[in-house]
């Protein structure tokens, strides 16, 4: 299960990296997962289910709900940013247009996972883990999500402006033929 689990999280990392063409925002969108984790299993511990594999299909399924809330606050944010925003002002602007798209989506999957969890009936018992972990997960990322990305996305912006001055420290930019002083033009 631990392979599964870093595997999916190195698969998005790269998919991430290739589209933002970053190191640093990946991160900032995966430091979401460690709260719907959490959630997960915190949920699943209060009705009293176990971590089995039902319950591993829904952690994965969150990977992928809940990084999409960090996916829409980042991706409007790098677009401010492009127009000239600052990245505080920018990542502020992003949480506020976007609050009502991420709740939404966030409802709609909730909601959906609460027959899993508190369904009867036959294959209920099989199915109730992968509910719970899915609203649990969701109901704890939800929460954290919204203060935590824009905290990310600034002090990983400022890393990554730090890494790029000293990248060109080490590395200075040449410019031009190294041949000589320029030619002049005849008068």
């Amino acid at each position: 299960m631990p392979i599964l689990i870093v595997a999916a999280i190195a698969t998005i990392y790269i998919v991430l990296g290739v589209l933002y063409e970053s190191y640093i925002h990946p991160i900032t969108i995966l430091s979401t997962l460690p709260s719907a984790g959490a959630g997960a299993v915190l949920a699943l511990r209060l009705f009293g289910q176990e971590f089995g594999i039902i319950a591993l299909i829904g952690v994965i399924l969150l990977i992928g709900i809940v990084k999409k809330d960090a996916i829409m606050m980042i991706d409007f944010a790098l677009e401010a940013q492009r127009e000239g925003r600052t990245p505080a002002d920018a990542i502020y602007t992003a949480s506020l247009l976007r609050f009502r798209p991420i709740m939404m989506t966030t409802m709609a999957a909730m909601l959906g996972a609460l027959p899993l969890a508190f369904g009867s009936g036959d294959g209920a018992e099989t199915r109730r883990p992968l509910g719970i972990s899915i609203v649990g997960g969701l109901f704890v990322s939800q929460i954290l999500t919204l203060y935590t990305t824009p905290v990310m996305y600034l002090y990983l912006d400022r890393f990554g402006r730090w890494c790029s001055r000293k990248w060109a420290l080490l590395y200075p930019q040449t410019s031009g033929p190294a041949a000589g002083p320029p030619a002049t033009a005849n008068v």
